[in-house]
């Protein structure tokens, strides 16, 4: 259904290595939940992003990745959307991958100074692999990149070795802890999501 007056411009951005045997009917069936939500009847349908300028959602067949760079009218319901298309993507991905969901809010003015509320704009990140270790590997690589470039304004990278181990230490106790519960399928639902509210307003992607 086309949404009009939608509160957000939600952009989701981020390639998913998928499995050599993959085929594009799974790729729709994986996604189905973000083209259902746009009003389409197949991915083909709504794969153009709202802006000409950007790609969309694109599956290049000779490296076997899913591109996205998407743009589409929506609300909070969306988070339970990206939520379910994840858990299709864990099915057909061959490593662990981030996906970036921005929801910029479309009644904000900039430009008007007599504005007294802020932007309603929100971020969150989401995790897709074919296994919960996959999932946890890219976690565990973007957090590591993040505290590192974060410590490096103070510290040399070379005085930084015990963080990292301690960003390991910390993961590895989380992974046990599934393996005990025998969690060992799909990652549980919500599992790897994370969000976060306020800071200054972010353009919008343009990749």
């Amino acid at each position: 259904m086309t949404r009009y007056n939608a509160p957000f411009e939600i952009h989701v951005h981020g390639d998913v290595p998928l499995r050599d045997d993959v085929v594009f009917s799974q790729i729709q069936d994986a996604l189905k939940p973000l083209w259902h939500y746009a009003g389409a009847r197949s991915l083909a349908a709504a794969a153009e992003s709202a802006y000409e300028d950007e790609p969309g959602i694109r599956f290049d067949a000779t490296a076997h990745v899913l591109q996205m760079c998407w743009t589409v009218p929506g609300d909070e319901d969306f988070r339970q959307v990206i939520e379910e298309a994840c858990m299709g993507l864990n099915e057909i991905a061959s490593a662990g991958a981030p996906l970036e969901v921005s929801f910029y809010d479309t009644e904000y003015d900039e430009e008007d100074g007599s504005s007294e509320e802020d932007a309603r704009d929100d971020f969150m990140m989401c995790f897709v692999g074919p296994t919960p270790a996959a999932i946890m590997q890219v976690q565990r690589d973007l957090l590591v990149q993040d505290v590192v470039h974060i410590m490096e304004r103070h510290f040399d990278a070379a005085e930084l070795g015990d963080v990292v181990v301690a960003i390991d230490k910390l993961f590895t106790e989380r992974f046990d802890a599934l393996v005990n519960s025998m969690q060992l399928g799909r990652p549980p639902r919500g599992f790897g999501g994370a969000s976060g509210h306020g800071g200054p307003r972010k353009p919008r992607h343009l990749h």
